[in-house]
């Protein structure tokens, strides 16, 4: 007698839930930081693939989604031939102004920022009155912080462990862990503003990261509220004309600023950048074409380079 046995219910492989976009980000995030810092060998799919988990076909789906160009182009703007390609290229691009503030091609061709600087009073009161909404979104570039307020976004930055490297230890999480950067991300915004209230709030993190790398256009204007002292928000305005997937020098700042002499109070003034990727301080260069510093560290700094300037010459 032929016996034919059920399959067991155990047996048969339960449907797997799809993986969230936070989870994605972060996957992207990892091959991100690998490609960067690996560039000089060329990584083939496979490796970036494994990094992040995947098998390379989704690997190269889901790069290309997430990050709005293909791992390949992404490794070909990384290399050091397209930074060359870069700096010759670049045109006086703080002599082309924005008027309604930045507009950029790719996923950021509606993205336009608007500002507004603290007066001198509400800025020397170091936040008094303020209320700010602090919450996190992921990136393909790493965990971003987000500081918001009634009147627009008053700081960004980078939350994860490359970002924060020689920071403080937050006394609340394990050091190095991904709270500990969120909490030492945390506690260098609420530095700036000693005397304001914070409230959690994720959604205003969410949005400008959707505005930046999602898929869908949008165009109302992300407004920012500027804290600093005149030189700084001069500075910063200044950035904020330089247009993605182009470059500057601090020299070439301090001259737009009429104030040749000024190269290192530029630097030190991009240095205290409050609100990371709408103002493009990651976007500014040595004289010798050297990356120079960037508060978020430099394999950041590459990789945002690598992927406006990709991104620009997907969209032309």
């Amino acid at each position: 007698m032929l016996e034919i046995a059920a399959a067991s219910p155990m047996s048969r492989r339960a449907p797997q839930p799809a993986e969230t976009d936070a989870a994605l980000y972060d996957r992207m995030a990892r091959a991100v930081r690998f490609l960067t810092a690996n560039r000089e060998r060329q990584p083939d799919l496979a490796e970036a693939a494994s990094v992040a988990g995947l098998s390379p076909s989704h690997f190269q789906r889901v790069f290309t989604r997430y990050v709005g160009l293909s791992p390949k182009r992404f490794v070909g703007y990384l290399t050091l031939e397209a930074a060359k390609e870069a700096l010759e290229e670049a045109e006086p691009v703080l002599e082309a102004a924005f008027s309604a503030g930045l507009s950029g091609p790719g996923r950021l061709h509606d993205l336009f920022v608007t500002y507004e600087a603290m007066t001198p009073g509400e800025f020397k009161a170091r936040g008094a009155g303020l209320d700010l909404a602090y919450g996190f979104a992921p990136t393909p570039f790493g965990a971003l912080l987000g500081i918001s307020s009634p009147r627009g976004i008053v700081g960004l930055a980078f939350a994860d462990v490359d970002a924060r490297a020689g920071a403080a230890p937050a006394p609340t999480a394990k050091e190095g862990s991904d709270l500990w950067a969120k909490d030492a991300a945390l506690a260098d915004m609420r530095a700036r503003w000693p005397l304001a209230k914070f409230r959690a709030d994720n959604e205003p993190a969410e949005a400008v990261a959707a505005a930046i790398f999602g898929a869908a256009a949008r165009r109302e204007p992300i407004r920012l509220l500027l804290s600093g002292t005149n030189f700084q928000v001069r500075v910063w305005a200044a950035l904020l004309e330089l247009q993605p997937g182009m470059t500057t020098t601090y020299s070439a700042l301090a001259e737009k600023l009429k104030d040749p002499a000024a190269t290192r109070a530029v630097a030190s003034a991009i240095g205290r950048n409050p609100i990371s990727l709408l103002i493009p301080c990651h976007r500014v260069l040595r004289a010798d074409g050297g990356l120079g510093g960037y508060h978020w560290g430099l394999t950041r700094k590459r990789a945002l380079l690598a992927w406006e300037r990709g991104a620009g010459r997907a969209a032309s």
